[in-house]
């Protein structure tokens, strides 16, 4: 059977629609993600390992929030939102972070 947002029925066929790895739902109230961040990495990038679970890599040390800001950063440019809809819940200083994303 076809899951409701996951493949479009066209007669007897089903066709899979997959979205963008960067691409969120449009409308949504909060988004809770699951980060692992791995600071003094030798470049910044972002990996999507699961639907809510990302990789942050950072070259920013771990000092004073720094690589928490950074991470802010890396997420907003990856999933193409404001800096300010990104809100840290949990991990202030684990490397196991997470964060709600406001929808609206």
């Amino acid at each position: 059977m076809a899951d409701a947002g996951d493949s479009k029925s066209l007669g007897r066929k089903a066709v899979r629609v997959r979205l963008p790895p960067r691409a969120l739902p449009v409308r949504w109230a909060s988004l809770i993600i699951k980060v692992k961040v791995k600071p003094n990495a030798k470049k910044n990038e972002v990996k999507r390992i699961e639907e809510n679970f990302f990789e942050v890599r950072t070259t920013v040390v771990p000092e004073k929030g720094k690589a928490n800001k950074k991470t802010i950063e890396l997420l907003s440019k990856y999933l193409n939102i404001p800096k300010s809809r990104i809100k840290l819940i949990k991990g202030e200083t684990s490397r196991e972070k997470i964060f709600d994303i406001d929808g609206e």
